[in-house]
């Protein structure tokens, strides 16, 4: 084969000279953060996948567990979760607003939807830490039995969960042993939960309404729920009292559920946080001039792909965690 050596001008391979497809060498290095940032969030939703795939029959239903609005009282399965995940998107558009402004060089809008995307931002980290709260105190408590599964308990007439605190029965003998003056608790134990096995025992023998429900799901998708006889027999199994959910309990069922939940939620958090910073630096750049100065905003552009990434990872961590 025949080679062609041409001894004219350098031809331009790349189409871009010193900016390769067209993008500066800033973007580029954004580009390449994101490509790793998401191999990174990939790999721990597969091993949530999987995780979940196999303990499928104990995993926690999610309608179970988010159903906390702020303010309210009741039974609400997801809407919070709906409203973080919608203002977050809201803040993605209105980025890109300011983006748009940015071309067009029009400083007070670019300002504008800047503030905005930080609002909906500093909104969504405060409803997750406020999420983050309610998941580790917890809603109804539950009992742990010795071979570590979980047991709620229900309303034999409606279905519904019923907390320990609505009929747990109050001992007074059973914790004189852990007084302040004894110094046993303060140095040798942890906290301890509000009420003990004993307790929670006898107050489920004196209202005969009250049902198990096991965590193992059924062929209808929910969770098992025992006969008066088969709820008595399983409680005297039960080893210590749960309250909320930490990386060594968790009341609303396996303990590898809470221990992801904490750390790609807590992790994903991370990265908003993050933005919320660069944003807020980005923004006063904005309104003192610097790239009106520069005539190039593409700062915040950059600072755009990295916000609109980490909407992105939040839905597919909302659809791994709350949907599917």
């Amino acid at each position: 084969m025949d080679t062609t050596v041409t001894t004219g001008e350098k031809q331009n391979v790349w189409g871009g000279a010193n900016q390769p497809l067209d993008a500066s060498y800033g973007k580029m290095m954004m580009w390449f953060f994101i490509l790793s940032d998401a191999l990174t969030f990939s790999g721990f939703l597969c091993a949530y996948g999987f995780s979940r795939f196999k303990f499928m029959e104990t995993w926690p239903i999610a309608d179970e567990v988010f159903t906390h609005v702020p303010f309210f009282h009741g039974n609400f399965p997801m809407y919070y979760v709906a409203f973080m995940t919608f203002i977050l998107i809201m803040s993605s558009v209105t980025m890109v607003l300011a983006v748009d402004a940015g071309h067009k060089m029009q400083k007070n809008r670019v300002i504008w939807y800047m503030f905005m995307t930080i609002i909906g931002g500093i909104i969504f980290v405060g409803s997750q830490a406020w999420e983050w709260g309610t998941f580790i105190k917890g809603s109804y408590g539950a009992v742990e039995t010795k071979g570590g599964r979980i047991l709620q308990f229900v309303d034999a007439e409606s279905g519904h969960q019923v907390a320990i605190a609505d009929f747990a029965k109050e001992i007074a003998s059973e914790r004189t042993a852990h007084e302040r003056k004894n110094g046993i608790w303060f140095t040798k134990e942890g906290t301890l939960p509000t009420y003990t096995v004993n307790e929670v025992a006898e107050g489920f023998k004196s209202n005969s309404n009250l049902l198990v429900r096991t965590e193992t799901i059924n062929e209808h998708g929910h969770k098992t729920v025992l006969s008066r006889e088969e709820s008595l027999k399983k409680l005297m199994s039960a080893s210590q009292v749960v309250e909320g959910a930490n990386l060594i309990h968790n009341e609303y069922g396996s303990r590898l559920f809470a221990d992801f939940f904490f750390f790609i939620t807590g992790f994903h958090g991370f990265h908003v946080f993050s933005g919320i910073v660069i944003n807020i630096v980005i923004f006063f750049n904005v309104i003192v001039g610097t790239y009106e100065k520069r005539r190039s905003y593409e700062m915040v552009e950059k600072v755009g792909l990295y916000w609109h990434f980490v909407d992105l990872v939040w839905v597919f961590v909302f659809t791994f965690f709350y949907l599917v």
